[in-house]
């Protein structure tokens, strides 16, 4: 004779057998496509606003990088010939340069989410694009004197655009960890 704890569990998979299949059933198709609407994740109006926190935080790391690696150990004379820490100096400057075009240009795309900023940032975009060549040349410390005025004036434009579109950007130095993460 079975015992009482092997014709428990029976009854419980049963149950459990019986319960899953009776909702397979119920949620089956009935031959009628239907698709259900997903839920908009967003409001037209949050995502103009996330588009101007994202630019904020991007425009932000890119002037933070600027400023702390490439501005900051300039006008400290750095990058000139014979300078202590030049070569180290200069990388650190190339790899700020190549963190700040990719946050620039994700900057700019944020900005795209937002008419205001769109505005603003539009006639920036060839200066941005600029850029793009000047990280290998700091590396090298290739006229560091132009390529420094050339990021430090992208970024006070972008702020200024920013700050014109109702979106202040503020310094946000990242790490050096960051940097090389891009």
């Amino acid at each position: 004779m079975p015992s009482p704890v092997s014709v428990r569990r029976a009854g419980v998979s049963l149950t459990l057998c019986c319960t899953l299949l009776v909702g397979a059933t119920a949620c089956g198709s009935d031959g009628k496509e239907t698709k259900a609407a997903a839920p908009s994740a967003s409001s037209s109006a949050e995502k103009q606003k996330f588009a101007k926190t994202r630019f904020v935080a991007n425009a932000g790391l890119a002037a933070g990088a600027t400023y702390q690696w490439i501005v900051k150990p300039f006008r400290a004379g750095k990058f000139k010939k014979g300078a202590d820490g030049r070569r180290i100096a200069l990388v650190k400057a190339g790899l700020a340069g190549a963190f700040t075009y990719n946050r620039l240009k994700a900057a700019t795309k944020n900005a795209q989410g937002d008419p205001a900023l769109s505005k603003a940032v539009a006639p920036l975009t060839a200066g941005i694009d600029a850029l793009k060549d000047l990280p290998s040349k700091l590396r090298k410390g290739e006229s560091t004197d132009s390529i420094v005025n050339s990021f430090d004036g992208v970024i006070n434009s972008v702020k200024d655009a920013g700050k014109g579109a109702g979106a202040e950007v503020k310094d946000k130095v990242p790490s050096a960890g960051e940097l090389t993460k891009g």
